[in-house]
């Protein structure tokens, strides 16, 4: 059985974090929908596990589609995605440097996929020895350290421009 994660994807200008969406792609993938069938498919997989509010509900039925198109392109939308990894155990400073990542990714107006990884066992595959460990476009930025605001908009910019 597979379990619900916590992904984050761009709905309008802000960044949201939805549970279960992974899952859902991968649902939707394997029945082959089709556009109207997808967007409904996976706003209903995703409104079950997450709130949203009802004003909201065709930017989220409009971000969803966008994540199931990059989806079945392997992952790749129609620009390059900015795809971020936080690796930690969950503890404040794990969680801090997500948070501060967000914040960054909000103030750049930049979008991304940010991903974060609490299994011990991912983080050793992946190579990290300390935690909080940033990753960018699967690169490693930094391990065993919070890093400053200003570290992390320059890693992103480098990557993004």
């Amino acid at each position: 059985m597979d379990a619900a994660t916590s992904r984050t994807i761009r709905i309008g200008k802000t960044n949201i974090g939805l549970i279960g969406l992974d899952i859902a792609l991968n649902k939707a993938t394997a029945k082959k929908l089709a556009k109207d069938e997808a967007m409904n498919f996976l706003y209903q997989a995703v409104e079950k596990k997450n709130y949203i509010p009802t004003t909201m509900k065709e930017k989220y039925k409009i971000a969803l589609f966008k994540e199931y198109t990059k989806h079945l392109q392997g992952g790749v939308g129609e620009e390059e995605t900015l795809i971020i990894r936080i690796f930690g155990t969950g503890c404040v400073s794990c969680n801090g440097l997500q948070k501060l990542v967000i914040e960054v990714l909000a103030d750049m107006n930049i979008g991304a996929d940010i991903e974060q990884i609490h299994d011990p066992d991912e983080i050793g595959r992946a190579g990290i020895l300390q935690t909080p460990a940033l990753m960018i476009n699967n690169s490693l930025k930094s391990s065993g350290l919070l890093p400053t605001r200003a570290r992390i908009e320059g890693w992103i910019r480098a990557v993004h421009d």
